[in-house]
Formats: C-alpha cells, structure tokens, sequence
C-alpha cells in the first residue's frame, strides 16, 4: 500500500502499519521516520529509497515473512522512477498543497509526478482518494484501478463527520459508528478515516478496523504533546514544514484556546529548499499566533540570517511587534519556555521527528522534543 500527497503521508503509513501489526499480521513499513520490518527498526534517510535499496527492502521483507507493506511515495519517488517495477495493490491519496517547488518548478509538474503513481496502477488495485481536496479528480484521470473516496464535507464512502475536537483528542462519527483518539485535529480526522477506509478495502470488517483505530497512537513529531513537568503548559512539536500543514495545526490548536492563555509558536524553514513558502510560512505563524520566534529549522548551506529575513518580509509591518528572531534554535526554545506561564500552548514546529539539525553539511545531534524537556527541567530546577 503506497501513501502520497503533501502532508499525512507520514501519519497514515504508520497508523495502518500499526493496526495490521495489531490484528497479528506480519508487516512493514516505509516512511520519512523510520524503516520498519515487524518489530525491527531500521534508520530512513529518504521518504522513498532509491530504486535498488526498495527492492532490497521490499525482499528483505518477503523474506521474514511480511504479508502487508504499507509505504510513503514522495514525489520525488515518483519523478525519478525509484518506485519503477513495484507492484501496488493500494494507493491513497491524502492532499496536495503547496510543496517541493524547489524541484518541480512549478505546481503543474508537482501534480503531474503525483498523478503519475496513479496511473501506473494495475486494474487489479484500489484507489482512495480525499473527496474534499479538489485536485483528487486529477489523480484519477488515466486511472484503471477501482476508485474509493474518503472525505469530511464532500458525499464518499468512507465519510467521517467530527463530534468533539479536544486538547484530549477527537471524537469521530465514521460510516454511523462512533469512536474516540487521542489523536488532535482536523488533519487527523481525515488520516484516521483514509486509515479506516484502507482497511476495510484491505478486507477488514469495519467494526474491527475501528476498534485497532481507536487504540493506536500518533507517529513521533506529529502533533505531538512533550511529556514535562511544568504544571499547566502545553507543548506540541510537529513536523509541520509547509504553508498549509503549519496553518492546519495552527488551525487546530484555535479549537482548543480559551482566550485567556497565549499562543507562542517557534517556527523556520530549511535551507537549499523552496523558498517561496518562507514569507508565507512567517505570515500564517503570526497571524494565528500571539508571539512567533522566527529560527533556524536545517539552514543547510545557506545563511541562517537570510532565511529568517526571508521569512520575516511576509509579515504585515502591524504583526511584526509579535516577532523575535533566535537564529540559535536551542535559544529559541529556550526564550519560548521562559516567556509562558501556566496555561499557555507553545508549539514547536518544522523538525518534528528528525533528530538532527543539518548546517554546512554536518548533522549536528538536536531532538526538538527532547531539548524542550531539558529546558523545562533547567527552568524548574533554577
């Protein structure tokens, strides 16, 4: 089972991965975090390994027995062939926004590249698509496989409508059943339900599918809560490193707000990537943001200065008293720990699970969740 689109690729991979492992099936897993073959863990440099290291990994599962892959196809997959010869049975896909335009040079050919996974599909698979992005029809274009849609708003087969959406989780009505995660968000509400969709397309009967959905928990540096002990603090780290993935979780946490406590969002963007989403990506922190500290996310090669400059013109010059800029990303965190009080949501977005910051081509040890409790444990013990 392949999964592509802009964002969830990651979260919906992992989430099947984790209810056919829970029904005592056999299986593997390909995605941006982790190589996985049943319980062993094997380091991922690429989303989609190149065309030899797949089929090695593909065989080495084969090998030990796996029944199901369930598998991230990034564009760039797609474009450069390294999914050429593999057969799927499934593909789903969950959006496509803004992204990768660095190297698709435009939203036309980024479309195109994932088009093409579609099409490559034998009669024999299934599609499932997300009714409610508009690009889904694209997708579905030259397609043989039997087409399935999920979706929130638009009529499909697997429709989810949310019934409670919490700092706790989400309450979700899919196809007249209702079930509870703790998993945050609209973003995951459409993730659980193409999870759900998958499943039952898979063969699973939907009562069970449920029932493994409700008890699974969110891939690391997905709209993730870090565990600490200042009382009354919210802290999520999430991967969140294009416009419309920083707005859905800046979006979500509106929901949990009362009012009262402030919202610090800590934020960068890569470099030797698009850089036309860095203005973009300053002007959604701030406007949906009661403080934003503008830092280095993997500068890479570039200066992170110029980055965050970048990132700071997309700024109205009437939001611009909300911004500090911290090149030094500990720094940052470390102002954004000190500026909260009781109550107040921090979220840390950008890295997610990496657990590395590249600059000038050394990758330097660095753990977002990580850093954030040893601030916090400095803090209290001051």
């Amino acid at each position: 089972t392949g999964v592509t689109g802009t964002n969830g690729k990651t979260s919906v991979a992992t989430l099947l991965f984790q209810v056919f492992s829970r029904m005592g099936h056999r299986c593997g897993l390909i995605s941006t975090v982790q190589n996985q073959i049943a319980e062993t863990i094997y380091p991922s440099s690429h989303t989609t390994p190149d065309a030899v290291s797949l089929q090695k990994l593909l065989a080495q599962m084969q090998q030990q027995g796996c029944s199901h892959v369930f598998m991230e196809v990034s564009s760039h997959a797609v474009h450069q062939k390294r999914i050429a010869g593999t057969k799927f049975t499934a593909a789903i896909f969950t959006n496509i926004t803004h992204d990768h335009l660095d190297y698709h040079l435009s939203f036309e050919n980024y479309l195109k590249a994932k088009k093409g996974f579609f099409d490559g599909l034998d009669k024999n698979a299934f599609a499932l698509l997300n009714a409610d992005d508009r690009h889904s029809v694209v997708m579905t274009e030259h397609c043989k496989a039997k087409v399935s849609r999920f979706a929130l708003r638009n009529s499909a087969e697997f429709k989810a409508r949310i019934l409670e959406n919490t700092v706790t989780g989400l309450s979700l009505e899919i196809n007249g059943m209702e079930m509870h995660t703790g998993m945050l968000g609209e973003f995951n509400a459409y993730n659980l339900t193409a999870v759900f969709g998958a499943a039952v397309l898979l063969g699973v009967e939907p009562r069970e599918a449920l029932m493994h959905i409700s008890a699974i928990h969110p891939p690391e540096g997905r709209m993730e809560r870090v565990k600490h002990t200042f009382p009354g603090l919210t802290v999520l780290v999430d991967y969140a490193h294009t416009p419309d993935a920083l707005k859905n979780v800046l979006q979500t946490i509106r929901h949990f707000r009362t009012g009262n406590e402030q919202l610090i969002t800590v934020v960068g963007c890569g470099g030797n990537r698009d850089q036309s989403k860095r203005p973009l990506m300053a002007s959604i922190a701030t406007h949906f943001s009661d403080k934003v500290i503008l830092t280095s996310d993997n500068p890479r090669d570039e200066d992170p200065d110029a980055i965050l400059q970048e990132m700071k013109a997309g700024v109205p010059a009437d939001e611009r008293r909300k911004l500090l800029q911290i090149v030094d990303r500990k720094e940052a965190l470390r102002t954004a720990c000190m500026m909260a009080s009781k109550g107040d949501i921090i979220l840390v977005a950008g890295k997610g699970h990496e657990k590395y910051q590249e600059i000038k081509g050394v990758k330097y040890p660095f753990h977002d969740t990580s850093v954030v409790q040893e601030i916090i444990n400095e803090l209290i013990n001051v």
